[in-house]
């Protein structure tokens, strides 16, 4: 348990739905110590999103690219750290994730067995996959005794991102966005196509969702704009927002949309962060290991004999997972509420 005003050094996740999840274990540690100080090692990316959680108070930014080393980088972010802190928890469980909190000297380092990391860390936790079954719940129980952890009937608490409104309104004017009730659409997934519903359903969906008086805004970074593109031209009041704004525009957004349609991502979870309704769409991972964290959701899963498969692509090359969820079952959903 954290002793009062504790200092607490947290190496954060590199992909943005993780970033967003693990705000779970920040508010777990200010539940048991408000007076804690939490600083977060990440890329610099995600400060935008780290500085929308209030139990966040330092960004140490490590400027290494997703996949590189970066030697240098980590020993000098290590070298300004030094003596700032009184515990590290490693999120990530590779060798090179635990390697700042060990050169900045932080007397006790928790993080779960992998990748031969014994002299790195000096709390070293034992990874029950069928306690432990859910990404956000492996964040959280490395802030809680082990002892706790282990038994896996633990609180989680949901992430919540503040909305900027002056932001949003600047926004709303910049991109000419109406008045109509907005709906977002997120047809990324960094993992790969088997994540991703089919453009030709998300623009089917778009033009029926104008029909029926929304606006629609399609967001994502600049790997999407073409997505968007195929989603967005030749309709009116559909919006490609994607690679035109920021991330922390995309909080701001998806707060002022009343419902997202979105495939299992990072977004997904911003959004459910942002307090919007999700119409979530899973393909080949499964919504029991990274579901939206919010009550107000609706999944839609096939489960199919072949699901998940946790691939890129589809091994069987049909994607029935996706492809067999049709845009009128996603639009009747988004309709009922």
């Amino acid at each position: 348990m954290a002793e009062p005003g504790e200092r607490i050094l947290v190496v954060g996740p590199s992909w943005v739905g993780d970033m967003v999840m693990a705000q779970s274990l920040f508010k777990t540690l200010k539940g048991q110590d408000p007076a804690a100080r939490i600083g977060v090692v990440a890329p610099a990316w995600s400060r935008p999103i780290l500085e929308r959680m209030a139990e966040v108070d330092e960004v140490a930014a490590l400027a290494v690219g997703h996949g590189e080393f970066g030697w240098s980088g980590r020993r000098r972010l290590a070298a300004g750290l030094r003596g700032r802190f009184d515990r590290a928890i490693v999120l990530p469980r590779s060798w090179k994730s635990a390697l700042v909190p060990f050169l900045a000297r932080i007397p006790r380092r928790t993080g779960f067995l992998g990748e031969q990391r014994y002299g790195l860390l000096n709390d070293r936790r034992e990874l029950d996959k069928t306690v432990l079954d859910q990404t956000v719940k492996r964040f959280v129980a490395l802030g809680l005794p082990a002892d706790e952890a282990a038994r896996g009937d633990f609180a989680v608490p949901r992430p919540v991102l503040r909305r900027d409104d002056a932001n949003l309104a600047a926004l709303q004017a910049e991109h000419g966005l109406g008045t109509r009730p907005a709906i977002a659409m997120m047809p990324g997934a960094e993992y790969g196509p088997a994540k991703q519903w089919p453009l030709a359903y998300f623009r089917e969906l778009a033009e029926a969702l104008v029909a029926e008086g929304h606006e629609v805004r399609v967001l994502g970074g600049p790997k999407e704009a073409e997505a968007g593109d195929a989603i967005a031209t030749g309709l009116a009041h559909v919006h490609n927002l994607c690679g035109k704004t920021r991330l922390a525009d995309a909080v701001d957004l998806l707060a002022d949309c009343r419902q997202a349609v979105t495939n299992d991502s990072g977004l997904m979870h911003v959004a459910a962060a942002a307090g919007t309704r999700i119409q979530a769409l899973y393909g080949s991972s499964s919504p029991a290991y990274t579901p939206p964290l919010t009550e107000d959701a609706v999944i839609h899963y096939l489960a199919l004999d072949c699901s998940p498969c946790f691939q890129r692509t589809c091994p069987l090359g049909h994607t029935n997972c996706l492809n067999l969820l049709t845009p009128s079952r996603v639009l009747r959903a988004l309709l009922s509420t």
